[in-house]
């Protein structure tokens, strides 16, 4: 399901996603796209932050109110824009969420890839979008880690596993694992499942 105003974008979008073989609807404001999801329960919904009719935060409201409506629909925000004030709270319904910037996409197989981890109920989320977050924020906790510790939590808020995770800095799984652990001790997380755990570590990283 693809929410998107614009029409050279949507109709460009619905071609990329047909050449891979993904059916789309779409539809081109908030109030379409919650009927519509409401009609056709999708696999993913892809919508743009500021649509019809107000132009300000629509699509992002939209998508919260559909992830409460519709528990774990997966939902990925394409936007422009970082809405600051809704966009972690998008991050704290769950997994199976993301946030990425139309600018910053580098390539197709990009988008894919975080769509695709979007769909199978990971979190997928640009570097601009969590700086931008932390904008001006640096909480107690956040304050304990070292340089290399927010690299990582960087990349985690990325959904990235250790392994790519130590691709990207060139350090070993075994390090990043060790990493991982300081982090979640640093931010004082409760004992829990790895993957829950790393997601609250993430919403603590954006929330500050």
């Amino acid at each position: 399901m693809l929410a998107e105003d614009s029409v050279l974008l949507r109709e460009g979008l619905i071609q990329i996603l047909g050449r891979f073989g993904h059916e789309t609807v779409a539809v081109a404001d908030a109030p379409a796209l919650v009927a519509a999801v409401a009609d056709d329960r999708p696999d993913v919904v892809v919508t743009d932050v500021r649509m019809p009719p107000g132009y300000r935060d629509e699509g992002l409201r939209a998508a919260l109110e559909l992830r409460r409506a519709h528990p774990g629909l997966p939902v990925l925000v394409l936007s422009q824009y970082v809405e600051q004030s809704y966009a972690a709270d998008l991050l704290q319904t769950g997994g199976g969420v993301g946030y990425l910037l139309k600018d910053r996409v580098g390539d197709v197989a990009e988008f894919l890839d975080g769509l695709e981890r979007v769909a199978g109920g990971g979190t997928v989320i640009d570097p601009e979008v969590v700086r931008r977050l932390l904008s001006g924020r640096d909480g107690s906790r956040l304050g304990r880690l070292t340089d290399r510790e927010r690299q990582v939590l960087e990349l985690m808020a990325e959904g990235r596993s250790n392994s790519a995770i130590a691709r990207r800095l060139v350090i070993s799984e075994a390090a990043v694992v060790k990493h991982v652990g300081s982090i979640l001790m640093k931010l004082d997380l409760p004992p829990a499942p790895d993957d829950h755990r790393r997601v609250l570590a993430v919403l603590t990283y954006l929330r500050g």
